[in-house]
């Protein structure tokens, strides 16, 4: 022991105290729904063949889960893009750019939705009114009108829409779930929850169609809902009123000077945020190649004047059961990653989670338990790819047979409902200088106990 580092040490009792969550999930019983029934394979058709979609849901699927699914569609409204995306895939079925025609011709059980975050709405309800559930990925829609139309939806059709929430299956957040839910630290009673970007991904979001309120909802909406769907898994209660703050400080109108896009600017030698598209063989044969079809500009200036989403926002949220969280988000970070502290009863959690630019050279997250009266304990769980390790777990969960769900990841539309609808309240908050109430924005009412339901 005397010749152990406290590094390795620690290292070696995380990697213990993390076994039981890193372990397989048992089989569920006989309620929980399998996809793969009577020996057919699942058959997905997908809208929006974009970088996520040809991706984590696309080439992804199809290397780890043909034997239980199959593209049966795959539609785009850029036809370059959707015969693109179907190479990248490797799939073997028809495209298309007309989504009625495809839903009509190729009778899927489920729909796979990776289109501009505004437009989620429509291909989810329209699915539903066809007898099809539907996948969608963060964030479920972008503002309280196409919140309620999906919940409505769902309630008129029987059909069912699960949304993609990938963080909460990542090893170390579900570590601190499983701490929050064994009464480590007693009775939960507030969260401190700070999010950096960093200036290589943050800034990506100004570059892409992200940078539009109208498109992305901005990232109250596109990243902040991932971060809303953990406190509100993670509290175990719905939130219930926002109070926000938010600017844009730092891209956009803030720069000294803008261009179209990096590939024609004449600022490439000064500017710290030129991006060289060239470099990045898949972007070019996704978004440049099929640029003469509706002018997508993928390599686009993070200070363009067009730009109208926040750079710097924060939040107080409360919740129906009485936690209280304070959240920021900033988008211009040195590093990437996140600090969080959760103070309960008889004690506090505490991480630093560096996801870029760490500084020193461990490969894992720790995360640091304090008790009233008693030392403090160190808990690492190793890094994992693919968003923390939470791709391949999601993924398992979903197209799997019989995979049980004790953590309740599985998020449903009313999850999905209620991280939007924290973003949009924040958005509503900033725009009237008052407290927003969650109730009013939809007919969904707060619950100090979190409903949970599992589905597909």
């Amino acid at each position: 022991m005397n010749k152990m580092t406290r590094r390795n040490f620690l290292a070696a009792a995380g990697s213990l105290a993390g076994t039981a969550l890193l372990s397989p999930i048992p089989a569920a019983d006989a309620s929980v729904r399998n996809v793969v029934t009577d020996g057919k394979k699942l058959r997905l058709a997908m809208i929006g063949t974009g970088h996520r979609g040809t991706g984590m849901w696309g080439k992804d699927l199809l290397q780890d889960y043909s034997s239980f699914m199959e593209f049966v569609g795959l539609c785009d409204i850029n036809p370059g893009r959707v015969e693109t995306g179907k190479q990248l895939i490797g799939a073997n079925c028809p495209t298309f750019t007309d989504f009625e025609k495809m839903m009509q011709e190729t009778k899927p059980d489920v729909l796979i939705v990776t289109t501009v975050d505004s437009t989620h709405d429509q291909f989810v309800i329209r699915s539903m009114e066809l007898g099809v559930d539907s996948i969608t990925e963060k964030p479920m829609t972008t503002d309280e009108k196409k919140v309620e139309a999906i919940i409505k939806a769902e309630e008129r059709t029987g059909k069912k829409c699960r949304v993609t929430f990938n963080y909460r299956y990542s090893p170390h957040r579900a570590k601190m779930w499983e701490l929050l839910h064994s009464g480590e630290i007693g009775e939960l009673t507030s969260v401190d929850f700070h999010w950096y970007l960093d200036t290589s991904h943050g800034a990506d979001y100004f570059r892409r169609w992200h940078r539009l309120v109208e498109k992305s909802g901005s990232l109250w909406l596109h990243k902040a809902s991932h971060h809303f769907d953990l406190l509100n898994w993670w509290i175990d209660s719905d939130p219930e009123a926002v109070y926000a703050a938010g600017q844009l400080n730092f891209y956009g109108k803030n720069g000294l000077y803008r261009a179209e896009n990096c590939r024609t600017c004449p600022h490439t030698g000064q500017c710290n945020f030129f991006f060289d598209i060239t470099q990045k063989q898949r972007l070019m044969d996704l978004y440049v190649a099929n640029e003469k079809y509706d002018g997508y500009l993928r390599d686009g200036c993070v200070f363009k004047n067009d730009i109208n989403i926040f750079d710097k926002m924060a939040a107080t949220i409360k919740y129906a059961n009485g936690v209280q969280v304070s959240y920021s988000l900033t988008a211009y970070s040195p590093y990437e990653g996140y600090r969080i502290a959760f103070n309960g009863t008889k004690g506090r959690i505490d991480a630093w989670i560096q996801e870029s630019k760490p500084v020193s050279d461990v490969n894992f997250d720790e995360i640091v338990l304090f008790k009233n009266f008693r030392k403090r304990e160190y808990i690492q769980i190793p890094f994992a790819a693919g968003h923390g390790g939470g791709d391949k777990l999601l993924r398992d969960q979903i197209f799997l047979p019989n995979i049980a769900d004790p953590m309740k990841q599985c998020a449903s539309a009313r999850d999905g409902a209620f991280a939007c609808l924290v973003g949009i309240a924040a958005r509503n908050s900033i725009a009237s200088g008052e407290v927003v109430k969650i109730a009013d924005l939809t007919s969904l009412k707060p619950q100090a106990a979190k409903r949970y339901e599992r589905i597909l």
